[in-house]
């Protein structure tokens, strides 16, 4: 509810059009408040048949605003100078997002595609070969479906514009301009220009009569300023208003549209038109991306069923893909991997079956007769620096062939320890000697096991 300053405050206001001491809606509630001829006349008589007694509050602002010389063309004018930036943004605002919108429209490549792929569409099915179809029939692309996979005309069209042209954009994001435009009536929007005309015209009025009791020219000339700012304004919204709709028909005509039709078009519907459209192509083709996006994984699923988990690409690591290897390659892969395990086997085998160099104690020495201690000292010395040596050599060739081709599967620490606990020394093996089963397992020759 709109609360009024005090009686006093008002009149002062009003004769001052003070703007803060009341509000645009308080002038208009007043404008609904104004005493008639009669109401003025029977306070009159009652204050002069009893002048002892005070007026009423009602009574009171009444004949307070009765006392006001040209009161309700002073509210009118005040009104209208309050009220013409809105009345003027509502006109204005519509006008410049319907011409915006036509630009957006016109430069729109993804439009024209889906309207071309509608047309070629619409031929084929109807083996026809027409120039264009009417903007009214984009209302019902939705509504027409195949007889097959019960598809909408749009999902095919959707699809077709994404394969040939990926690039294309979703239009409704493009074309903002033409949504906001279809919430408008422009045809209520020609009356409301109108009538802000006849309004200013109406002001014009008002002002000469308020000048007629007005004592202070400042407030006039304030007001005759105003009036004429708006004048112009008004002139130019109506220039603008006449091209937009000029510009309309012409776009029309740039669609296609016949020339006998054009001027019979209203700009709300074909702003509507377009935008139900272009949001229903929107949810269509975010429908159809993501039906890709499905059978794009469904496809990559499928590509590894039937494969062991290792085989697939994220599992492979820096191995080669067997695709990328020719069969050639592989064979010869495979035939120098078996050269250098059997080279590796051979040398092993030599490792093992070579004979220690020096003497050793045997059962034909202790024939001999009798030996110097210092001379069996140094026989004893120079067999152990010999086994040494070997057993040295031995245990070099197997580090390196271990560090050279790591087994793939790391034995696990457990592993590890038990081989600890049961390991044995190579050199007392070698010294104790080696046992038949063990030389027949190693494939030595006879001679070899002898000597050993």
């Amino acid at each position: 509810m709109t609360v009024l300053p005090a009686v006093h405050v008002i009149k002062t206001a009003i004769l001052n059009y003070d703007e803060f001491a009341i509000s645009k809606e308080g002038i208009e509630k007043i404008l609904t408040m104004t005493p008639t001829d009669e109401e003025k006349q029977k306070i009159q008589e009652a204050q002069l048949a009893n002048p002892d007694v005070p007026l009423g509050t009602a009574e009171q602002f009444l004949f307070s605003l009765a006392s006001i010389s040209a009161l309700t063309p002073r509210l009118q004018l005040w009104a209208f100078k309050l009220n013409y930036e809105a009345l003027e943004k509502e006109i204005a605002e519509p006008l410049f997002d319907l011409k915006l919108g036509m630009e957006q429209l016109a430069s729109n490549q993804t439009f024209r595609r889906i309207l071309a792929t509608l047309l070629a569409i619409g031929n084929f099915l109807n083996s026809s070969n027409a120039k264009g179809f009417e903007l009214g029939y984009l209302e019902k692309v939705v509504e027409v479906k195949d007889t097959v996979h019960r598809q909408s005309l749009l999902y095919h069209t959707c699809s077709q514009v994404l394969e040939n042209y990926p690039e294309s954009s979703d239009i409704y994001s493009e074309i903002p301009a033409i949504t906001r435009s279809a919430k408008v009536d422009f045809e209520l929007l020609a009356e409301n220009l109108v009538q802000l005309e006849k309004r200013c015209k109406a002001s014009w009025d008002n002002l000469k009569v308020v000048a007629k009791h007005e004592t202070k020219a400042v407030l006039k000339n304030k007001m005759t300023d105003f009036l004429k700012d708006c004048t112009q304004r008004i002139i130019i919204l109506k220039v603008v208003h006449r091209r937009v709709i000029n510009r309309f028909h012409s776009f029309l005509l740039f669609l296609g549209q016949p020339s006998s039709s054009a001027r019979d078009v209203r700009v709300t519907s074909f702003c509507r038109i377009i935008s139900e459209f272009s949001l229903e192509y929107r949810t269509t083709r975010e429908r159809v991306l993501t039906l890709k996006r499905k059978r794009a994984a469904h496809r990559e699923r499928t590509k590894t069923r039937g494969k062991m988990i290792t085989e697939t690409e994220k599992f492979s690591g820096a191995m080669p893909h067997e695709d990328c290897l020719s069969p050639v390659s592989m064979a010869t892969a495979a035939s120098e991997a078996e050269a250098a395990q059997e080279s590796e086997h051979e040398n092993m085998k030599n490792l093992l079956s070579v004979e220690p160099r020096g003497p050793r104690r045997s059962r034909a020495v202790r024939s001999l007769g009798r030996v110097s201690p210092s001379q069996m000292f140094v026989a004893k010395e120079e067999g152990t620096n010999s086994q040494d040596d070997a057993t040295d050599e031995i245990m070099d060739r197997l580090v390196k062939s271990v560090t050279q081709n790591p087994s793939d599967r790391p034995s696990s620490p457990k592993t590890r320890k038990r081989s600890r606990l049961n390991r044995k020394s190579m050199r007392r093996t070698l010294k104790s000697g080696l046992g038949v089963d063990v030389v027949q397992a190693l494939g030595l020759n006879s001679k070899t096991a002898d000597k050993v």
